[in-house]
């Protein structure tokens, strides 16, 4: 019993030492060799165009105290009024330690709360890899400037693509330890930020990116950048497949059956539209270009469409109303429907569709016998097939 009290006391000790509460910071920070200003403190825009200011506090002999809430961590800047540089650290909960040197910001200090000393520890093991590297660079650089210069002028790629390889080959170090960080920390935020970058870059496949995320800790998921590798990923993912659908789906190839809803909300089939000669015409309200051709794919309905020729329009629309209004304004009396996804609306990855106007042409039996066809060139070939 007097070590359960014992173990209590202790706890609440603890607790009651506790600067922050939860959802809280305190910023705690020194400035060598300045004994008063301004302090800021920013973060980086959501459209990543410029900074935005959060914070502005005094300095008083050399210190300042920055306090504030937070929901989850973030990449944050503190930046001294009148002294160049920014230091990077990361806002979360808790007591953060900032030690800035205003004369070399790359040497201030960061510290205090998890994210911190692991930030704090990934800079000091990068900037140990690359003073070691220094001297290989400028030996590789001096020896080889020459032989590149000439292999540029001569426009020699074998030479050129042989010296970039040999000097990527140098930095193989920093990359592995940078781009390795997130297998051995999990529940690092730094993990989360290098994760990201590796979602677009061409040294990395998405499987291999994929299963970094997936080893990530659940904390770092449930975070917004967690979130957006999430959608980064998918988009890739998406786009793979459009592309791949792209180059199956060849004039002579059969036209995918599709479904999707019409501004009414009633479900409309390929199947249901199809006519001695069919249209399927992806556009969009916001597409300038679609809205320039629609003139002529009205008169081009309203010419043959007793004829047997029928259109179905696929919207990458994502707003009802403007879909709507479009569709009115421009005069279209065809069959239409959208799942208000704009890219991502599975009727255009299905077919493979990555710009607008897209069009396809089909036949009686439903094969595609032409793509992207306009003005007098859809019209002659839909002569052609009706007359047939």
């Amino acid at each position: 019993m007097k070590k359960i009290i014992a173990t209590i006391t202790v706890l609440l000790v603890l607790a009651s030492c506790k600067k922050v509460a939860d959802g809280e910071y305190i910023i705690s920070g020194t400035i060598k060799g300045v004994k008063s200003g301004k302090v800021f403190l920013s973060k980086a825009n959501e459209n990543g165009m410029g900074m935005t200011n959060i914070d502005t506090v005094k300095i008083t002999d050399g210190k300042f105290e920055i306090k504030g809430k937070t929901n989850e961590p973030a990449m944050h800047l503190i930046q001294v009024d009148k002294y160049n540089g920014s230091v990077p650290f990361i806002l979360e909960e808790g007591e953060i330690n900032v030690s800035v040197d205003k004369d070399s910001i790359f040497k201030s200090k960061i510290g205090g709360t998890y994210n911190n000393d692991e930030f704090n520890s990934f800079n000091e093991n990068r900037i140990k890899i690359q003073k070691g590297l220094q001297k290989k660079i400028m030996d590789f650089q001096t020896k080889n400037m020459v032989k590149m210069n000439e292999a540029q002028k001569n426009n020699d790629t074998v030479t050129m693509n042989s010296l970039r390889k040999q000097y990527q080959g140098l930095q193989k170090e920093m990359t592995d330890y940078t781009f390795g960080y997130p297998k051995n920390h999990s529940k690092s935020f730094i993990s989360a930020l290098i994760v990201q970058g590796m979602v677009n870059n061409p040294m990395f496949k998405l499987e291999e990116v994929e299963k970094d995320y997936n080893a990530l800790d659940e904390s770092l998921k449930k975070t917004a950048i967690g979130k957006k590798i999430k959608e980064s990923i998918n988009a890739v993912k998406d786009q793979e497949k459009t592309m791949a659908n792209a180059v199956n789906l060849k004039v002579g190839s059969q036209a995918p059956q599709f479904e999707g809803k019409s501004p009414e909300g009633k479900l409309v089939t390929l199947k249901e539209c199809m006519g001695k000669v069919t249209l399927i015409d992806f556009w969009a309200s916001w597409c300038m270009p679609c809205r320039a051709e629609n003139p002529n794919v009205v008169k081009l309905y309203e010419e043959f469409h007793a004829k047997g020729l029928n259109i179905v329009g696929v919207s990458l629309d994502e707003n009802l109303a403007d879909w709507k209004q479009a569709i009115a304004k421009d005069k279209i009396t065809w069959n239409q429907v959208s799942n208000l996804k704009k890219w991502k609306d599975p009727i255009a990855t299905q077919y493979g569709v990555m710009q607008i106007p897209s069009t396809f042409l089909l036949d009686a039996s439903g094969n595609i016998v032409a793509k992207d066809l306009k003005g007098e060139a859809l019209k002659a070939k839909v002569a052609e097939l009706l007359a047939k």
